[in-house]
């Protein structure tokens, strides 16, 4: 199967290409417009795969939370080619991918976001093997993701009483808060893995894919999880 995937729920734009073999995937760091950067960097990793648009069976997003603005370009981009080439969007839920950076892990994964207004984008996850013998582990969500303030999430891992590890570019923003308030083991991914790829939602997204779980392009939405600044001061003026 031939495929794409799309993050662009954050400031680093990342995009993969798959087909039957190989994957390829870029990263677009921070100071560059997306909208800008979109479409070229798609048709660079499919170039390099020797594919066009035109080979795509599926296209897998990853729908937010994140960046309203970086959400609606995905989300548009996404749409214009499901639409143009008639092929379903495989949605996969931003902090979930992020979780997914850490496939196989033993430890209670945590991805935070940082929400700004004190919150965070969050999540709690596990992996397990399914079988005896499994060797492929399935992931596994115990909060799924949410907007909560970080002595929330932080509660709610000292109630586990299970060693977590977080990730994510929340960390950086309440690794002090996280230090303060936590009651169990724990310990923060390293560089390598702790921030969002398109390769993670490609992954995540083919197991999806293989389960059902699709939309047409007219029904994808992007999941902010919570109004826009703009919405919500128009409903604090009552407007």
């Amino acid at each position: 199967m031939k495929a794409i995937a799309i993050d662009s729920a954050v400031s680093k734009l990342t995009i993969s290409a798959k087909n039957d073999e190989f994957s390829v995937s870029t990263i677009f760091d921070i100071g560059m417009k997306q909208s800008e950067t979109l479409l070229p960097a798609i048709d660079y990793v499919l170039s390099k795969l020797n594919i066009t648009t035109d080979d795509l069976d599926y296209l897998v997003l990853s729908k937010g939370p994140g960046s309203f603005t970086g959400l609606r370009i995905g989300s548009a981009t996404a749409k214009g080619l499901g639409l143009a080439l008639s092929i379903p969007i495989i949605p996969v839920p931003t902090v979930d991918a992020l979780a997914y950076n850490l496939y196989g892990s033993d430890k209670l994964i945590c991805p935070i976001m940082d929400a700004r207004r004190n919150q965070v984008y969050t999540g709690l996850y596990e992996f397990q093997k399914g079988e005896e013998n499994d060797s492929v582990y399935r992931m596994n969500t115990i909060e799924k993701q949410c907007a909560v303030d970080i002595a929330q999430i932080v509660e709610m891992i000292n109630s586990l009483g299970k060693e977590a590890i977080f990730l994510g570019d929340g960390v950086a923003v309440y690794q002090e808060k996280i230090a303060e308030l936590i009651k169990v083991p724990y310990s923060f991914a390293p560089a390598c893995c702790n921030r969002q790829r398109a390769a993670c939602v490609a992954s995540l997204g083919a197991v999806l894919y293989a389960q059902g779980i699709l939309e047409t392009a007219a029904e994808h939405a992007p999941d902010y999880l919570r109004p826009s600044q703009a919405e919500r001061e128009r409903a604090e003026k009552g407007m």
